[in-house]
């Protein structure tokens, strides 16, 4: 177990849907929709296909009438779908109406994400984010306050950049504005508890765009609280700039304890798969060894000595087959999520790879003998070659899934 998992920031524990945030338990991996929330089944579709894939929670946009009449529909329609998955309101501006003109929409809920940013403006602030709060107290449902740079209290920042500019050694503006971040995350959740919602169902977030930002603010806000937090870098970006900025940021953060449940916010290319997303957020925390998900699959990068491209096919065969099957096999197979399979390319560091792995496979490079040993629980057990040596390698795969985490291992114990 990394120091991480065993220093954890202390955060009180809370029950989103039956999947428990905080204090201490394994942190959770949501994502987000990005369908019209009132296309029930659109967004149906997308919340089932984020679950399938291990997104753990789920958020949905709640914006407008249409919107909020199409949660409980969206509910019952997952349900027709066999997808048992905690479904979140993502409010702004207008929440308080929605939820009291929508009482279907208030108890279909899981959580509530609001943000005191633009909960409500001057003497509205106050009433609108009460009247939230106390929809969630009659409901029983925990709050997300969910601070963003791009939204942040204007009131609040203002005030702490003048004060800031009246003491003899004025703070960098930039850190005035992590403070007001802290501040206004801070003080929401205490005025929510005022109200009477407990402290078990108040989780924090304040998200900003920019790697060290996100994690002075989060440092900072761990250090005064012991709310649930929640992680996500905010416009991450697309592709390999948005995986790479999340992963630095919550890397940090989740190596220092810091952090409860986790959203690698990932713009997807045109058409793209939106689930790319979760899976990031699971690598990022198997990698880190806080949680394990899916098989390991190790591989080579290759180099002059791999003339062929046998290895990275196979490899991604492998992969893609592994992470396919996963929700039949987690049902089927108890435990195979801690399975390390090793494809290697060539005999430099193949065989000793392919050894420390539970089962791996050495494929020949340039110059060697066209042949491939296959290792299981660091023992040479078969050598593959020809046309259907992946075929023949990944049936050893299934084989050794079921010898060791099948029914008849288990009956075996």
């Amino acid at each position: 177990m990394s120091t991480a998992a065993q220093e954890r920031h202390k955060s009180v524990a809370v029950d989103v849907g039956g999947v428990i945030v905080g204090g201490g338990h394994p942190i959770v991996v949501q994502s987000m929709t990005n369908t019209d929330t009132a296309d029930v089944e659109g967004t149906a579709r997308q919340v089932a296909a984020l679950a399938r894939a291990g997104s753990e929670l789920v958020r949905i946009t709640v914006d407008r009438d249409e919107a909020a009449a199409a949660v409980p529909k969206i509910r019952d329609r997952l349900a027709q779908m066999n997808v048992r998955v905690p479904i979140v309101g993502d409010f702004h501006y207008n929440g308080h109406t929605l939820l009291t003109n929508y009482p279907g929409c208030a108890e279909a809920l899981d959580k509530y994400r609001i943000n005191p940013g633009n909960v409500g403006f001057k003497n509205k602030r106050d009433p609108q984010f009460t009247q939230i709060v106390e929809m969630a107290i009659k409901h029983s449902k925990p709050v997300r306050i969910g601070v963003n740079w791009g939204s942040l209290d204007q009131e609040l920042l203002t005030k702490l950049m003048d004060d800031n500019s009246r003491t003899p050694e004025p703070l960098d503006a930039r850190e005035v504005t992590h403070e007001a971040m802290v501040q206004s995350a801070l003080l929401s959740a205490s005025r929510a508890e005022e109200i009477g919602l407990p402290k078990n169902r108040i989780i924090l977030s304040a998200k900003v765009s920019a790697v060290q930002d996100l994690i002075a603010v989060y440092v900072e806000l761990a250090r005064r609280s012991d709310y649930a937090l929640h992680l996500g870098l905010t416009e991450a970006g697309m592709g390999s700039k948005g995986i790479v900025a999340s992963s630095a940021a919550m890397g940090v953060l989740l190596q220092q304890g810091i952090g409860d449940t986790v959203r690698v916010s990932l713009t997807p290319e045109p058409n793209g798969d939106r689930t790319l997303e979760v899976q990031v957020a699971q690598e990022l925390l198997q990698t880190m060894g806080l949680r394990t998900f899916v098989p390991l699959v190790a591989a080579c990068p290759g180099c002059g000595r791999t003339t062929s491209t046998t290895f990275q096919e196979l490899a991604s065969d492998i992969q893609s087959f592994i992470r396919t099957s996963m929700p039949e096999w987690k049902a089927r197979y108890p435990g195979v999520e801690t399975l390390n399979v090793a494809v290697m390319g060539c005999i430099v560091n193949g065989p000793g790879e392919s050894k420390h792995a539970d089962i791996g496979i050495s494929l020949p490079g340039t110059g060697e003998t066209p042949t491939a040993p296959v290792f299981v629980d660091g023992k040479k057990v078969a050598t593959l070659r020809g046309p259907t040596l992946t075929a023949d390698f990944k049936a050893m795969v299934i084989d050794y899934i079921e010898r060791r985490f099948g029914a008849g291992a288990k009956a075996a114990e």
